[in-house]
């Protein structure tokens, strides 16, 4: 019996997806290399950090268009000339997803992602095996600031050029726009969080703010926002009762998503997320996990949770302790309930939404894949 395809391989997606990104990548490296031999080590750097990923924004971006009638190019409706342009289009949201994952893990100090080295580590061995002068690790950051710079532009040239009429990318760009400043207003708020840490807020402060960071860095960023762009180039339209529908089901789903984020951060298998076990805690991740932790916790457990989180030298020992301290007050009892309450809701609100059919399975398939997922 052949395996069950993913919902992100529906209309070989994700392999399209893919390609229109080293398309994209062969075309930057061509302007590139005109100006100089010195640019092509950032340009494979890229290419091995987009080669990763697991494609859920494209996929939910596309699947917008499809429930709001955009028809694939094999079906022969009068739309299917536009599905190229509008895969492009989604594939631009992968350049937005470097972005911000290249400059999360500088300010993070993460030494891996997807299993390989984090850009700013992966140029200060650049810099150390050549010999060059001058810290390695401060050239290391300004490289990752500034790939993580050229990518955001360069999701906003994909996704203008996309092919589309100029009219529909111009009744779009709003979404888009709000995508852009909803994720930066999320990392910013993630940092200030991080900075504050649990010596500064009360744990009631930290839950409110580890909610809004979930809602405005992950939630809108990766589900919302995405079907309601991919609605808005099929359609023209940024408003109505499709995009409304489209919110009842994406902001819950993007919610549980962080959340299984979330766990994995925690729990997960390194083998699987491609991070070491227990860096969210390393890191000093202010989540709900850890809030709703931190809200429960005894004076003993509070002191073990607040002289852990956020050492970057917690050894295995120091991690599983943390583990014990997040399970034992039933802080992962209730992120595991509330995942799936909240995509109960979003497939709640799927249902009554007007979308076409096959749109409404596979964004059905796609919140089971976004919220059990092990990676």
């Amino acid at each position: 019996m052949n395996a069950p395809i993913s919902p992100v391989d529906r209309h070989a997606l994700r392999t399209r997806v893919s390609a229109e990104l080293t398309a994209f990548l062969d075309r930057q490296e061509t302007l590139l290399s005109a100006v100089s031999a010195d640019l092509l080590p950032a340009v494979a750097a890229l290419r091995d950090f987009l080669d990763g990923g697991k494609r859920m924004r494209p996929a939910f971006c596309y699947w917008g268009w499809r429930a709001a009638g955009g028809a694939d190019s094999a079906s022969g409706s009068a739309s299917d000339a536009d599905e190229p342009a509008a895969v492009r289009a989604a594939a631009s949201l992968e350049l937005l997803q470097a972005s911000a994952l290249i400059h999360d893990d500088y300010m993070d100090g993460s030494d891996t992602r997807r299993g390989a080295p984090a850009i700013h580590r992966r140029f200060e061995a650049l810099h150390r095996a050549g010999g060059w002068e001058g810290g390695a690790e401060r050239f290391g950051a300004a490289a990752a600031i500034l790939l993580g710079d050229i990518t955001l532009t360069w999701c906003d040239e994909m996704f203008t050029r996309c092919g589309l009429d100029a009219v529909r990318i111009h009744a779009a760009r709003p979404v888009f726009d709000l995508m852009r400043s909803e994720v930066m207003a999320g990392q910013y708020l993630d940092v200030v969080a991080q900075a504050r840490g649990l010596s500064v807020s009360t744990p009631a402060e930290a839950l409110a703010r580890a909610r809004t960071i979930i809602r405005y860095k992950s939630a809108k960023y990766t589900v919302e926002r995405p079907l309601q762009l991919g609605a808005a180039l099929a359609t023209g339209l940024t408003d109505g009762p499709l995009i409304d529908a489209l919110s009842r089901y994406g902001l819950p789903l993007g919610e549980a998503f962080q959340l299984r984020d979330d766990v994995l951060g925690v729990f997960g298998d390194p083998a699987a997320t491609g991070k070491p076990a227990g860096d969210d805690l390393r890191e000093g991740k202010q989540t709900v996990l850890v809030a709703l932790a931190a809200e429960r916790a005894t004076e003993a457990q509070s002191k073990a949770l607040r002289s852990g989180l956020g050492d970057p030298a917690l050894d295995e020992e120091g991690v599983a302790a943390l583990r014990s301290v997040i399970a034992e007050t039933g802080a992962l009892a209730d992120v595991e309930r509330s995942i799936t309450e909240l995509t109960d809701t979003a497939l709640g609100a799927l249902a009554a939404a007007p979308v076409t059919a096959e749109a409404r399975e596979v964004l059905t398939e796609l919140a089971y894949a976004a919220t059990t997922r092990q990676v």
